[in-house]
């Protein structure tokens, strides 16, 4: 059965953040549907690169995804304060299922109610809001939470999902392929 991966897509998304993991992931063989929080399926980022998302978040089953994945930016804001994301975090969450979330979108795990006890890693920048954070780790794994701290380690943060999902080998295969 394919691996299907959500990925939420919002103004401000922080690019490096969202493609190099959706690159690996799909490398890997990874399903990944960019959902929207309205009906513009044309988002643009934060440094000016437009993307065009696959469907509006309220047309899809999440139940059919075996991952979340929630880029970091400006964007988070937006996905917070719709409060879809932080829904969706808990019941992936809730069904053992994987949640990423990188550089500032860490605040929308929190907003769920999923990082209390958890070793995480957030971008310094949220640091107040998330004094727990491990802002010294790159990447972070507690269970199905999975967190990296931001555009600097968007590609290792990509490959420890692609891991999680696939599998060491494949990890591997990918990293050595694209020569990391």
């Amino acid at each position: 059965m394919k691996k299907r991966v959500l990925c939420l897509l919002a103004p401000g998304f922080e690019e490096l953040e969202l493609v190099a993991p959706v690159d690996v992931l799909r490398r890997a063989g990874a399903e990944v549907v960019f959902a929207v929080l309205d009906d513009n399926l044309d988002v643009g980022g934060r440094n000016g690169i437009t993307l065009r998302a696959d469907a509006c978040l309220d047309r899809l089953d999440a139940g059919e995804f075996d991952l979340l994945l929630i880029p970091g930016g400006p964007a988070v804001e937006a996905l917070r304060q719709d409060g879809r994301a932080a829904s969706l975090a808990r019941t992936f969450a809730g069904d053992g299922r994987l949640v990423a979330a990188i550089c500032a979108a860490p605040l929308v795990l929190e907003d769920a109610g999923l990082l209390e006890g958890k070793r995480f890693t957030a971008h310094v920048s949220v640091a107040n809001e998330l004094p727990e954070a491990l802002t010294g780790e790159r990447l972070v794994e507690d269970g199905v939470i999975i967190t990296s701290r931001g555009a600097g380690t968007a590609l290792e943060f990509g490959l420890a999902l692609v891991d999680r999902l696939f599998g060491e080998a494949a990890e591997e295969e990918i990293a050595r392929a694209i020569m990391v």
